[in-house]
Parts: structure tokens; C-alpha cells; sequence
């Protein structure tokens, strides 16, 4: 039997799933968890697993609603990557219920097909719209054998490449002395003044660096009222780059040396903490592009090549790239979409979308048929 045997019957198994695949989805759009606590998300997926033969292992990498389901013995192993936390006060304005059940159609369709020919996995990453799961599932080498690692986001657009930014965020904490404001003999030392400095210097120092970056924050504590000098004033920046080995090495020592010479020049003492951990960039394998782009033209969709340095977001699914090939391209729902927002909420439960998860199910378990030696 030859390939195009083998994806037909993977298409077979994901039309068969459809009721189940859109229920998921449905039942995920309808029943939003915040990250760390997709209690019901997880436990539905593994359940659903189970059902059908895959074994689950709970509590992955310090997160209680990770998961790994696997299903196979030998061959190459392939996994399917599974998000399904929702934004607080906006639901599922990411489409993580779409990228949950499309991951689970392909795991389970590539299953069924393959049989004793490969390992599919299912895995479980929470949290991704803060900590991220994959940060820590990567650092404890569970992505460190897979042929390749697969996931699709619900989008605007079909397309495909590109990257994302890498991104380590910082908390600047300044402290100086508190006083009263009119007083004639203790005038404090004003961290607000040091921090807003700090705010207006960042803009600046972009300009000096070699490759693109993106510098922008937050003050988060501004004093507590306006009679008294500020002692602790703290802000929250995103500080992005297109290479995490640049951001590491280049962007953060001068944004903290930066810090470092305003806390010296204003008579406070400053904090740098990284609040959330380092999403690198994401890495697009060029063989499951190929691969991937072939099989959505089978299924009669179109889809665009984005150019390697065309960055949109940051995403965790960037650290798992660096340790096996991976593939993260997305998939049309809608017209003049952005995701975050009530509308993109909105369209990720619509009836179209869960058509168009179909799609996404379907030519992931198509390019896993690709990496069989048949």
C-alpha cells in the first residue's frame, strides 16, 4: 500500500471522529480554564485517550494537568501537541480548544493507521499563555527523541514558516526612601522618579542594538499616594528579540546595565527578576514545511510561505523546536482576525472552525504518514 493509501485512510478515521473532535472543541470553548488549572481540559483529553488505547501519564514536569498519552511500541515517535488554557475575561481567545481537539484527531487518526509502525503521542502542555509547560517539559528532555513534534494554530490565514520572537520578560523593582512630600528636612529618595526614567530610556536604547528587538513595559507599582515619596516603584517589561542567543548575550545585560546606571545616578537600589521563563524562538523544520504544505494541497487549501525572519508573538512551542523538529504552521477560520480579542473568541466556537479543525487534524496525521518508512 503506498502513501496515498495510507493518508486516505487517516482522513477516513478523522471524518469517522468528527462528532467527538467537535464536541471536545465545543465542550472546551464552553467551559474555559486559566493556565494551571485546565482541570477538566486535561482530564477530557486523557479520558478520550484512553478510550482508545493510548496509555497517560499525569503530572508532567512539575504541572498537574500535563499530560503524555502514547500509543505504539516501536518506530518513529511522533507527537501531537495539545494547549488548552484560555485567557482570563476572554475565554478561548487564543482557539486553544481548536489546537486541543485538532491534536487529538491527528494523534489518534495517525494511531489507527499506523498500528505497530510508529508511537503517537498525545502530549498535554498547559499554561501557555503564561509559564508556558513546554519551557520546563523541554528542559526535562521530554521532546528529546521525537521524529518530530507537531501543532497547528487556528489563524487569519493558511500559512506556514516564519518564526516567533524570543522573549524573557523582567520585573525592575527600584527602591529608594520614603517621606513626606513637604518636608523640610527628610526628602526621601523617589523610586518612581528612577523608574520612570528607566521607562523613558528604554525606547532609546532599542536603537543601539544590531538585530530586531522589542522593548515595552508596564509600570505595575507607581507609589501609594501622591503626598508621599515613592520608596518601591516597579514595572513589568516584555523584552523580545529574534534570537535567543542575542537576547541572552546582547538585549537583557544592557537593559539591566541601563537599570544598573539609573539606580546609580538617582541614589536607589534596583531588582531584576525574570517573572516568566524563556520562550525561545521557534524553529520550523524545513522536510515537515515540505511535507505539510503537500498534504494541505491534497485537502485542497492553499497555503502561504512566510519569509524565515517574519516574527509574530512568542510561544513556547519555540523551546520545544530546539529540541526536536517541529512544525507550527496555522490554519484559516476567519477574516480579519486577532487573536486575543472577544472576536477571535468568538470565531474559535463558531460552526466554521470546527470544520476548519477537521482540516488541521487531517494534515497533521498526513505528515506524520510522510516520516513512515513504508
Amino acid at each position: 500500500m503506498d502513501k496515498k493509501a495510507w493518508k486516505e485512510q487517516v482522513i477516513a478515521v478523522v471524518d469517522a471522529m468528527a462528532p467527538e473532535l467537535i464536541d471536545m472543541s465545543l465542550f472546551l470553548h464552553e467551559n474555559p480554564e486559566l493556565s494551571g488549572q485546565e482541570y477538566q481540559a486535561a482530564q477530557r483529553l486523557i479520558s478520550a485517550a484512553e478510550k482508545r488505547g493510548f496509555l497517560a501519564k499525569k503530572n508532567i514536569s512539575g504541572y498537574e494537568t500535563a499530560f503524555i498519552a502514547h500509543k505504539g511500541t516501536i518506530g518513529p515517535k511522533i507527537a501531537f501537541l495539545a494547549e488548552y488554557d484560555a485567557l482570563p475575561g476572554l475565554g478561548h481567545a487564543c482557539g486553544h480548544n481548536l489546537i486541543a481537539a485538532m491534536s487529538w484527531g491527528a494523534a489518534a487518526a495517525f494511531a489507527a493507521v499506523a498500528k505497530d509502525r510508529a508511537v503517537s503521542y498525545l502530549i498535554g502542555c498547559p499554561a501557555e499563555e503564561t509559564s508556558g509547560a513546554k519551557v520546563s517539559m523541554a528542559a526535562d528532555g521530554i521532546f528529546d527523541d521525537l521524529r518530530a513534534a507537531l501543532i497547528i494554530h487556528p489563524g487569519d490565514s493558511n500559512n506556514m514558516g516564519g518564526t516567533s520572537y524570543a522573549t524573557h520578560p523582567l520585573k525592575v523593582t527600584f527602591h529608594g526612601r520614603p517621606a513626606h512630600v513637604a518636608s523640610k528636612i527628610n526628602k526621601g529618595v523617589n523610586a518612581l522618579d528612577a523608574l520612570v526614567m528607566f521607562y523613558q530610556s528604554i525606547k532609546p536604547l532599542r536603537q543601539t542594538f544590531t538585530q530586531e528587538t522589542i522593548l515595552a513595559g508596564i509600570i505595575t507599582k507607581g507609589g501609594t499616594a501622591p503626598n508621599i515619596v515613592t520608596d518601591e516603584a516597579e514595572g513589568k517589561f516584555t523584552i523580545r528579540a529574534l534570537s535567543s542567543h542575542y537576547l541572552e548575550e546582547t538585549v537583557i545585560p544592557a537593559v539591566r546595565r541601563l537599570a544598573d546606571g539609573i539606580a546609580l545616578a538617582t541614589n536607589t537600589r534596583v531588582e531584576t527578576v525574570h517573572y516568566e521563563p524563556l520562550f525561545k524562538e521557534l524553529l520550523n523544520d524545513p522536510e515537515l514545511m515540505k511535507f505539510f504544505q503537500q498534504n494541505m494541497t491534497l485537502l485542497g487549501e492553499k497555503i502561504t510561505l512566510l519569509e524565515p525572519n517574519d516574527a509574530d508573538g512568542s510561544t513556547d512551542v519555540g523551546n520545544v523546536s530546539h529540541a526536536a523538529p517541529t512544525i507550527h504552521p496555522d490554519i484559516f477560520i476567519g477574516s480579519n482576525l486577532s487573536a486575543h480579542t472577544p472576536e477571535f473568541a468568538a470565531a474559535t466556537g463558531s460552526p466554521y472552525a470546527q470544520e476548519r479543525l477537521l482540516i488541521g487534524a487531517k494534515a497533521m496525521a498526513m505528515t506524520a504518514i510522510d516520516l513512515l518508512d513504508l
